[in-house]
């Protein structure tokens, strides 16, 4: 498995409809890509502006499906335009993964 982080602070002037209807086409585009297993945000507490999203993949090669998705290469550049003051990707293999569900009492 591959995990991606995203951490973005949007512009002062973000046009926030413009902002949250990009985000959410991408959201849907994504999640019809082969090998995308998930996505998680999560805001910053002491930066309203600050955000942070954990993508999970199957593979590196369903990773750079996505990078090189036609509809997101625009949304890249229109990020870099309109929307972002900065941002930083972090692409990561997963060396091992656990947990517990309460529901099922089950460790996984």
């Amino acid at each position: 498995m591959v995990l991606v982080t995203f951490k973005v602070t949007v512009r002062d002037d973000v046009d926030q409809d413009a902002f949250h209807q990009t985000a959410g086409r991408m959201m849907e585009l994504v999640a019809k890509m082969p090998g995308f297993k998930g996505i998680e945000w999560f805001g910053a507490i002491d930066d309203p502006h600050t955000q942070l999203a954990l993508a999970e993949f199957e593979s590196h090669e369903a990773v750079k499906a996505w990078k090189q998705n036609t509809e997101h290469l625009a949304a890249q550049k229109r990020g870099r335009e309109e929307f972002f003051a900065r941002y930083r990707i972090q692409i990561a293999d997963i060396a091992r993964e656990y947990g517990y569900d309460a529901t099922t009492k089950v460790a996984v």
